[in-house]
């Protein structure tokens, strides 16, 4: 019999269980399929920050979420309309998410009563009626694993890890998604065990005739290509978006690019990439430590390449002294952090914003730095070139704010074409650039651009533009050590003056105002771009009107930002921290911008914010 296949515009799966039950690989490969299908998605994976956390705990569930849609769509989904629960810890960490009627597929061989006990359950939920809200696919999944690889000599322990697989080949049934490359991935995976490959291929097969075969799925469902911009796409993560920005722009300047970078939790993946890319000019150093790393990229911008040290926030207060000191010696540097929940060792795993006021004023004395940040996960590549631009046209470190949401979350990225890319090329000194009264030339490391205010940058060795570099004040113009207070106070407006000035070379803020003539704006930085947009596309579904602008550029700010936040009644903050947008744009602007702020680890739902956002419409 022909099973009824059922059309859907979109659909949300969890993915969910142990640490060690790999669910982040069963998300990922899943997505990748949805994404060679052609529809629209966004993920969140969220896993513990132990490397195997207590197993069967609560602690210890790891989660994938996938949103996939025939539609442009913007977050990885309030809430999964399908759950797949590996173990009864992974059923209890989740089931408050899903909505009535959300599908759940258990795996029934791990609902012991030693498992059920360990997270609280007195009585199965499976037969107390607890989970009568929900379709409940109660599957063994792990007997029927087992059973489809009888014929491979390998041991049960290693035919139980291949549940995973056989839990993906049944959703990649049950929505209709491409096997070619999963079945590839997995061969090319285990090549030196190829009969653990075959296992898993096998397993994954077994999951997919089972929701062929089985009654307990009467229907499947396809959710159609999305229809996109035309061109050339791949899925795409934040932080390796963010690693091919890093070559890319050292393919546009000509320059070697040089990490120096300690591995730190979410940001280590680029370091992971980067080392890949010898054949682009990329070097990579894994210091010692983080100080080691922030020092040796410095070091490498004085030599002429663009030196890039990657960290999270406990890394950047480490990093503070010698960001400080590429301020004082004005060279090109980007300092990348990808923001996680702290303070201190904080939440490793979990995604959080609270890093800007240290990204603006983490340093002693007056240490302007500028500040950009990309708003989704393919948007690291384009905001990581715009650092990298600014960092080289105007001598200047320069702060790249990413996140672990954006870092390890994914979507359809559309590849560039090179034309569309800006040219980063920069012009080093080669002769000496100051006439002396007595008609001889010398080399002034400090007579600056007069409309870029940047000084002139001297590879070391160049014949006859030796010169003084170190944190104590330099003499304008001549570079020459100056404890001269008038010298001082000059070198300090002109080094804050060169980054106010970077406002001219950036775009405007942008409005999304559909009407003209709402009254209640919503303005956002970062990774609160999909949230807000959802959020703001509810609220004009209902028929309110309200306004959007979500900022790229947060040091120094887009030139007309004041004249957007004075144009509306009501200005919205949201942010993953307690306000810290919102204060800097009450100090410089003098507007009564109104924070919504949580700090839960994971990113806004847009129903929470379209909430928000329509209790201030009437209230206006």
């Amino acid at each position: 019999m022909t099973k009824q296949v059922k059309q859907l515009d979109r659909v949300v799966i969890r993915f969910a269980g142990d640490s060690g039950d790999g669910m982040q690989l069963t998300g990922d490969r899943f997505t990748s399929e949805t994404a060679t299908f052609g529809n629209d998605l966004s993920t969140l994976p969220n896993f513990p920050a132990e490397i195997r956390a207590p197993a069967g705990t609560l602690p210890g569930v790891s989660s994938f979420q996938l949103h996939f849609a025939d539609h442009d769509i913007l977050t990885p989904g309030d809430a999964p309309t399908v759950l797949v629960a590996m173990n009864p810890a992974a059923l209890k960490a989740n089931i408050r998410d899903l909505p009535r009627g959300a599908e759940i597929i258990v795996n029934t061989d791990e609902f012991s009563k030693r498992a059920m006990a360990k997270v609280g359950y007195a009585n199965s939920p499976l037969e107390d009626g607890s989970l009568d809200a929900y379709n409940v696919h109660a599957i063994p999944l792990t007997t029927l694993t087992v059973g489809s690889l009888a014929e491979f000599e390998i041991s049960k322990k290693d035919a139980e890890r291949a549940k995973n697989m056989f839990a993906l080949g049944l959703l990649s049934w049950l929505y209709h998604r491409p096997t070619e490359a999963t079945i590839a991935f997995l061969r090319r995976k285990f090549a030196k065990l190829p009969v653990i490959a075959e296992a898993n291929v096998a397993a994954f097969k077994a999951g997919w005739n089972f929701g062929e075969t089985t009654d307990d799925f009467a229907v499947s469902y396809e959710v159609a290509p999305a229809k996109l911009p035309a061109g050339t796409y791949r899925n795409i993560t934040g932080n390796l978006a963010l690693s091919y920005g890093l070559v890319a722009a050292g393919q546009l300047s000509e320059l070697p690019v040089y990490l120096g970078s300690y591995p730190i939790t979410p940001a280590s993946d680029i370091l992971h990439e980067l080392a890949k890319h010898k054949n682009f000019g990329v070097r990579t150093f894994q210091a010692e430590d983080e100080i080691a790393g922030i020092g040796a990229a410095l070091g490498a911008s004085f030599g002429g390449a663009l030196g890039v040290t990657t960290t999270s926030g406990p890394g950047v207060a480490l990093k503070s002294e010698t960001i400080g000191l590429a301020v004082s010696l004005e060279l090109p540097l980007l300092i990348i952090d990808v923001q996680r929940g702290g303070p201190s060792t904080g939440l490793p795993t979990k995604t959080e914003q609270s890093d800007l006021l240290q990204a603006m004023f983490g340093r002693n004395g007056e240490a302007p730095v500028p500040i950009v940040a990309p708003q989704t996960p393919s948007d690291c590549f384009a905001a990581t070139i715009e650092a990298a631009r600014i960092a080289l046209k105007y001598r200047t470190p320069v702060f790249l704010l990413s996140d672990g949401y954006l870092a390890n979350g994914s979507e359809p990225w559309r590849l560039p074409e090179t034309s569309e890319l800006p040219d980063l090329r920069v012009e080093f000194a080669t002769e000496p650039n100051q006439e002396m009264p007595d008609g001889t030339k010398e080399f002034w490391p400090y007579k600056r651009d007069p409309e870029t205010l940047a000084r002139p940058w001297a590879v070391p060795g160049t014949p006859g533009l030796e010169h003084r570099i170190g944190g104590i004040e330099k003499a304008d113009g001549i570079g020459s050590i100056s404890y001269d207070p008038a010298n001082h106070d000059l070198m300090v407006r002109t080094r804050q003056a060169k980054v106010d000035g970077i406002a001219k070379d950036i775009e405007p803020l942008w409005v999304d105002d559909a009407t003209g003539d709402a009254k209640v704006l919503v303005i956002g930085w970062g990774s609160t771009y999909g949230p807000i947009a959802a959020g703001v596309r509810r609220v004009r579904a209902a028929g309110g009107k309200v306004a959007q602008a979500h900022l790229r550029h947060l040091n120094p700010f887009p030139a007309n930002t004041a004249e957007v936040l004075k144009s509306y009644d009501k200005v919205i903050v949201p942010e993953m921290n307690l306000g810290q947008l919102a204060l800097l744009l009450r100090g410089k602007f003098l507007v009564d911008a109104m924070s919504y702020n949580q700090v839960r680890g994971l990113p806004f739902k847009s129903e929470e914010l379209a909430h928000v956002i329509q209790e201030v419409i009437e209230s206006v």
